[in-house]
């Protein structure tokens, strides 16, 4: 239980820069901060890279529904993974699951609330847009290569045993 104060610190920074972003930058008028760097209000209606954002209304319960089910699950395996002997001192899989679920929280209020993600970091080069991105959507990210790299340390470790 000791990590899921990392998933809550993920939802409240999430939910304080996409209400910042709300009140101080204009829609989908750029900010420029760094080069290849802006801040830029949008709104996604769909999942990642607006996927299914044009899908005429059924994508919210949809996704609603499938964020909880995750969220869920993600729960629950962070409670399994401290109550495991073996995993519980696995700081590198905590740290990955708490930083998922908290992402996933940060995006399902958005989803559950208003209908939409907020979404206020855009990254470019020259004339290539990444899609614009938020705080959860980057938890979800570094805590996914997280998941990923354990996985090849435990690959490694079982290997030399």
């Amino acid at each position: 239980m000791k990590w899921f104060w990392l998933s809550a610190l993920v939802v409240l920074l999430d939910q304080a820069t996409k209400k910042l972003a709300e009140a101080e930058l204009v829609l989908h008028q750029p900010l420029a901060v760094l080069p290849s760097f802006n801040l830029t209000l949008m709104y996604n209606r769909g999942a990642a890279f607006s996927f299914l954002s044009n899908a005429g209304g059924w994508q919210r319960p949809f996704f609603v529904t499938l964020s909880s089910i995750v969220s869920l699950f993600l729960i629950y395996w962070l409670w399994q993974i401290g109550r495991d002997e073996q995993q519980k001192h696995n700081r590198i899989l905590q740290a990955s699951v708490s930083l998922i679920l908290g992402g996933a929280v940060g995006n399902l209020i958005d989803r559950a609330l208003y209908g939409q993600v907020t979404d206020f970091i855009q990254v470019y080069y020259a004339s290539y847009y990444f899609p614009a991105f938020n705080i959860a959507d980057s938890a979800i990210t570094v805590g996914a290569g997280l998941l990923i790299l354990d996985m090849f340390l435990q690959s490694k470790k079982h290997v030399s045993e």
